[in-house]
């Protein structure tokens, strides 16, 4: 039997989650690449969000509410190492380009 939530078909639990709560997870999360700013601006509007909700569907609002406690993504930092260098072994036990002896 195919679950589908008002009309659409969800393909990951994440996705039946919000379409069966009717929020949008990444409001109460965040992603790995907002700036400071953008956080800051998405969690007034979840506070907002949080606030309605709490009014109409408390147990709705509890659930955001541990989003934003359990799930916080962290920030990227930047990278200080250096990228990886290619290591080219010899085939066979023998360097590339020697003549062997016979």
């Amino acid at each position: 039997m195919k679950n589908i939530v008002a009309g659409r078909e969800p393909v990951t639990a994440t996705e039946f989650i919000e379409l069966a709560l009717g929020i949008d997870l990444e409001l109460f999360t965040g992603t790995p690449t907002e700036s400071q700013m953008e956080r800051a601006a998405r969690l007034d509007v979840a506070h907002e969000v949080l606030a309605e909700l709490r009014e109409s569907d408390p147990e709705t609002a509890a659930y955001a509410e541990s989003l934003m406690r359990t799930l916080p993504l962290k920030q990227p930092r930047p990278s200080s190492r250096r990228p990886r260098r290619t290591v080219r072994r010899p085939v066979n036990g023998y360097a590339a380009g020697s003549a062997v002896a016979a």
